[in-house]
């Protein structure tokens, strides 16, 4: 029989690539089902919102799922869970964070760069240039990571603002300004 995440996505399916979106996974947990979705382009409200009313109609029709739950479509995002084989090999040459089952041999989190992935295991490289396989099995858990950038320097000015001080003031005429 299959699982409810596959019996939404045959449903879904249609309205998914009507609005020229790819399904990037389906969750259900805690009585909320998770529909995420991809582009080339990205992903904006304006496809969220009418794909949600989509998928919202079909699911009322088809009604795959017993009881009540709450519907979430969003896209993703920067830091993306992997999960599914296709998951990694779509973030390969991406920075991820792993995190292995706890009895797997060395150390539980790892993050370096995946560099390489298929149907059974994935491997990361390391900023050393080492690398470390691991089956999927091993895997508790595993998402992509971003990085945001320097932060500002102290005492700078943010973005058309005055400058930032570590101190507030004593002056009572400086702080009337």
């Amino acid at each position: 029989m299959p699982t409810i995440a596959e019996r939404v996505a045959g449903i879904i399916a249609p309205a998914v690539e009507e609005l020229e979106l790819a399904l990037y996974d389906i969750v259900y947990a805690g009585g909320v089902l998770t529909i995420l979705v991809t582009s080339p382009d990205g992903v904006g409200i304006g496809q969220i919102a009418p794909l949600t009313r989509a998928i919202n109609r079909l699911l009322d029709e088809d009604d795959p799922i017993d009881g009540g739950y709450t519907l979430e479509v969003s896209s993703p995002g920067l830091e993306r869970v992997l999960r599914t084989p296709a998951h990694y090999v779509d973030a390969i040459g991406s920075t991820v964070a792993v995190k292995t089952v706890p009895g797997t041999e060395g150390e539980r989190r790892l993050e370096g760069t995946l560099a390489a992935a298929d149907e059974r295991s994935i491997t990361v490289r390391f900023e050393d240039g080492t690398d470390r396989t691991l089956d999927h099995a091993d895997i508790e858990r595993a998402r992509t990571t971003f990085a945001w950038g320097p932060a500002p320097k102290p005492g700078s000015r943010p973005a058309g603002g005055k400058p930032l001080s570590a101190k507030p003031t004593t002056d009572k005429k400086a702080a009337k300004r």
